[in-house]
């Protein structure tokens, strides 16, 4: 049976194995660095960017709301958002509305939105804080806006995007599942005609942005109506830059080990192939040394035999001959298995002791395998 011959090379790694292995790792690596590291940081920096607005924000007093947003109620950009502004005018308390399934720190709770008509013409809308709800889900006793002209301060909001269901009417309120301004503008633009809330400058019925009244503004509402029915002011964020850019770099040095160790472990190979080629080539090299001395060792019989057989008398019998065949077999015997035993110490003490079963086992498979 002709043996099959060995890969030699690089084309030892030219087996499905590998080829899955490295493309596998060469596919991790390129979208490592193309798209999840990259992802990460980006998402580092806007956070870092929305707490150096935030910080601005809570550093600097209140500016008048008509310095920071456009007369027609278009979008001030989201570099204005978290500016912190101050608000005169009236609250449109008729057209309010109820942000429901919004918990505030891991709590159930309902959020009131009010519209508010400025000095100058605007309406926007403003989130004047949050309440807990009553037996399970149930709308608990909203507090009344103040009537009349009023001051408050807080913070700029971009609307968010428009939510995937709509408005409900449950226990007296307008409820919505998102602060999406023209939609709820459009939700309540009727009862904002009758309370003479509409702004003749604005393109639609509420502003772009939306306010969310400060702790202080809050505070100052509760102690100014009194009551049991109270609102809390809605927590700024924590100014934490998160673990982004750690994991950014964590993808960025995960593509650089991934093609590493898939060297070290082609390196790992190369030098094991190494090692098994120079095993064999010793093991023949001793095989030769073998049949050297068995042909040696047969001559010299030849000849002993041929020197000692005019010698032997007439009278030798054949058990004698037969017996000194033996002997003679024995001795060679003996030094093939003294020649064995040299041979397995020197690959001892190459390769720090003889192979266990398992080594064998597998040194046998990788040798069917190649």
């Amino acid at each position: 049976m002709q043996q099959q011959k060995r890969r030699q090379g690089w084309k030892i790694f030219l087996t499905p194995g590998w080829v899955i292995t490295t493309i596998l790792i060469l596919t991790f690596t390129y979208f490592a660095f193309t798209f999840l590291g990259p992802w990460q940081l980006h998402k580092g920096e806007q956070k870092a960017e929305f707490n150096h607005r935030l910080q601005a924000a809570m550093e600097k007093d209140p500016v008048a709301l008509s310095e920071v947003i456009p007369a027609d109620g278009s979008s001030a950009g989201l570099e204005k958002e978290w500016t912190h502004v101050r608000l005169q005018g009236r609250f449109m308390e008729d057209a309010q509305v109820l942000l429901r399934n919004r918990p505030i720190n891991g709590s159930p709770a309902f959020q009131v939105l009010t519209p508010f008509k400025t000095d100058d013409q605007r309406t926007i809308l403003v989130n004047r804080g949050w309440a807990r709800p009553e037996e399970g889900a149930r709308v608990p006793q909203i507090q009344h806006a103040p009537r009349g002209e009023i001051v408050v301060t807080g913070y700029l909001r971009m609307s968010e995007a428009a939510p995937e269901t709509g408005s409900i009417d449950a226990d007296g309120y307008s409820q919505v599942s998102g602060i999406h301004t023209p939609s709820i503008g459009r939700l309540e633009k009727d009862k904002l005609d009758k309370a003479d809330g509409l702004s003749p400058r604005q393109k639609t019925p509420l502003a772009s942005e939306y306010v969310q009244l400060d702790e202080t503004s809050v505070d100052s509402i509760n102690n100014s109506l009194g009551g049991s029915a109270t609102l809390s002011a809605i927590p700024l964020p924590q100014l934490d830059n998160g673990p982004h850019t750690s994991y950014g770099f964590q993808w960025i040095t995960f593509g650089i080990m991934a093609p590493a160790a898939l060297g070290w472990f082609a390196w790992s190979e190369i030098r094991e192939r190494r090692r098994e080629k120079e095993e064999i080539a010793e093991a023949e090299a001793l095989a030769a040394q073998n049949r050297t001395f068995a042909h040696g060792a047969g001559g010299d019989n030849g000849k002993n035999q041929s020197t000692l057989k005019p010698q032997v008398s007439s009278s030798a019998t054949p058990h004698s001959a037969t017996s000194a065949s033996v002997e003679r077999i024995g001795t060679d015997e003996d030094g093939r298995e003294q020649r064995r035993e040299v041979a397995e110490r020197k690959l001892a003490d190459r390769y720090g002791g003889t192979r266990s079963r398992f080594e064998e086992r597998r040194a046998n498979r990788q040798r069917e395998r190649f």
